[in-house]
């Protein structure tokens, strides 16, 4: 049996899950079948969150890491990404997106990291669609 205490033993137990000796429910699963859940999940973080309650926020942010875990595992299984590879977009992402903090932009507030959010999205999305980047 994983330890319980890291992310490597929940991904363990996630394969393990999935795996052709593991729970028939789970093994059957899809990214579309997985996918209502995966918004439950959130509005049960948004609902924690609303009654403040901590001890359930805990839990329901666990529940939504788990449904991460699970995407992630059935990429991995299509040969698509891992969970790494997600942590890894994460990561640059949240690097990128934050140069006031990762390099020499700066930014005086809270309303003006929230306008330069919204354009390196802009920006990003204009990436993904071919469009322009300049600003």
């Amino acid at each position: 049996m994983p330890d319980s205490n890291n992310i490597s033993s929940l991904l363990a137990i996630m394969a393990r899950l999935r795996a052709s000796d593991g729970c028939p429910w789970d093994r059957e699963q899809t990214f579309e079948t997985i996918a209502p859940y995966t918004i439950e999940e959130a509005y049960e973080v948004a609902g924690a969150i609303a009654n403040k309650d901590m001890p359930g926020l805990k839990d329901e942010l666990g529940d939504l890491l788990f449904q991460t875990i699970f995407h992630a595992q059935m990429a991995q299984e299509l040969g698509a990404f891992s969970f790494a590879d997600v942590v890894e977009a994460v990561c640059e992402k949240m690097i990128r997106r934050h140069p006031h903090v990762f390099g020499d932009a700066k930014i005086v507030d809270a309303s003006a990291q929230t306008a330069a959010w919204e354009e390196h999205k802009a920006r990003e999305r204009a990436v993904k669609s071919g469009g322009d980047t300049r600003q």
